[in-house]
């Protein structure tokens, strides 16, 4: 197994990198469009991270970087990938909130860009409302952002890994 990866090129790798979290937002779009759950802000936040680090991995795929190059890749998606565990940690913890202290809900997005500064809506998105503590779509007993916070770490291992093996 481990002379098949270290066989693989780096392209291939980030290819896979980049279909993962376009897969997470479409099987997002299918909760939203089919299955009529509308994603909060902190949903949308996480998607918006998923998108960047699906962007990146394909920036890696059509450059094909060398040595340095992977490290830098490999920094970027790991970043990213830190500040979707922050964002989906936030949301576990609204939702494990007692009812009482889970916070109001808030303007709806349309509405919040077309009167709010941008500094502001992403302040508000990020630090959520009461439809987050609204628990969805679970599976094997897990919810959303406990998943999403999985595919975060998943995501910044992989880069992490592609940018440390050896080459075959």
């Amino acid at each position: 197994m481990i002379t098949f990866w270290n066989s693989l090129s780096n392209r291939w790798l980030y290819l896979v990198g980049a279909l993962f979290p376009g897969g997470l937002i479409g099987f997002a779009l299918y909760l939203q469009y089919v299955k009529y759950q509308d994603p909060c802000p902190l949903c949308m936040v996480q998607r918006v991270i998923f998108i960047a680090i699906a962007v990146v991995f394909l920036v890696a795929m059509a450059h094909g970087p060398k040595r340095t190059g992977e490290r830098v890749y490999a920094a970027l998606i790991s970043l990213l990938s830190l500040s979707g565990i922050a964002v989906a940690g936030r949301h576990i913890w609204i939702q494990n909130l007692p009812k009482d202290e889970v916070p109001a809900c808030g303007p709806g997005l349309d509405y919040m860009l077309e009167t709010m500064p941008f500094s502001n809506v992403v302040k508000q998105l990020i630090h959520g409302s009461g439809e987050c503590a609204e628990k969805g779509w679970t599976f094997l007993t897990l919810g959303i952002p406990e998943w999403s916070l999985l595919c975060y770490v998943g995501l910044g291992v992989w880069a992490i890994l592609i940018a440390v093996r050896k080459k075959g």
